[in-house]
């Protein structure tokens, strides 16, 4: 089973993990150039659009837990969908709002917690929350609580972490292997923010068992193919050429079944 948090303050620290580096900032071109951050998500994950179906969203109420930057949050207020956004942490939403104030949309963005929402029952047509619920102590809750918000007959759009993938992996490789850890160690202790967790598909049908219709694709991450730009851990001589050599084109063929992404849709039953 997937690492459960021990530490009361696991939370705390994940809060302050993406207050000091917001999901994408490496990929801002300048403190303003969302569209640079937004052209290398999609170029680098180009699922995404599919995935959430921003442009069938009219007129409907989504709610996006974990907006980050608000990439996507934009593309559902373009898309004209009435959409509520929430995050952990305070920096990402001052800049997600500063995306929307420049593209001229008003944002209805708050700081919240994923396993309490703010929000009556019953209330969206979408939940979706990209690689966010993973990150937090009690994705279980989380998402019962994204049960909860929907309306019936409303639909959930996840993104989880799977186990086991090439990026853990790799993680083992260059942590694990040396230290007697599990390859779910070292996601928990060195994959983003502390505390990350990975699931198996197994893992995800039982903590959904309330939905129906959970549907489960399993996808590639940039990390698996070594596709995004190295961040401030992997600089050496060392990595850069790993970086360069990596075997992309054999992965793609034969690894499938070791991407990181599971994206999850399911619907409440109506």
């Amino acid at each position: 089973m997937a690492c459960t948090a021990t530490s009361p303050d696991l939370k705390s620290k994940v809060t302050e993990f993406w207050n000091s580096e917001p999901c994408g900032t490496r990929y801002l071109g300048g403190v303003r150039d969302f569209e640079a951050q937004a052209r290398t998500r999609y170029a680098l994950e180009p699922h995404i659009p599919g995935f959430a179906q921003f442009s069938a969203t009219r007129g409907l109420r989504v709610l996006e837990i974990g907006v980050g930057m608000g990439a996507d949050y934009e593309q559902w207020l373009k898309a004209g969908a009435a959409a509520t956004g929430v995050d952990l942490s305070s920096e990402s939403l001052d800049r997600a709002s500063r995306r929307c104030a420049l593209s001229g949309l008003a944002p209805d963005l708050q700081v919240a917690d994923a396993e309490h929402l703010p929000f009556e029952d019953c209330t969206f047509d979408v939940v979706y929350s990209y690689g966010v619920m993973h990150h937090s102590p009690d994705t279980a809750q989380c998402l019962q609580e994204a049960w909860r918000v929907l309306k019936p007959g409303g639909e959930a759009r996840i993104m989880l972490y799977h186990h086991a993938s090439l990026t853990g992996f790799m993680l083992w490789l260059r942590y694990g292997i040396w230290h007697g850890q599990s390859i779910r160690q070292c996601v928990y202790e060195r994959l983003e923010s502390p505390g990350t967790k990975t699931f198996t598909s197994g893992e995800v049908l039982c903590m959904m068992r309330d939905f129906e219709q959970v549907a489960i694709e399993q996808v590639f991450s940039p990390g698996d193919l070594l596709l995004n730009r190295p961040s401030a851990r992997f600089q050496s001589l060392a990595y850069w050429v790993m970086w360069k050599l990596f075997p992309r084109w054999l992965v793609r063929r034969v690894g499938r079944r070791w991407g990181l992404f599971l994206l999850i849709t399911a619907r409440k039953p109506s």
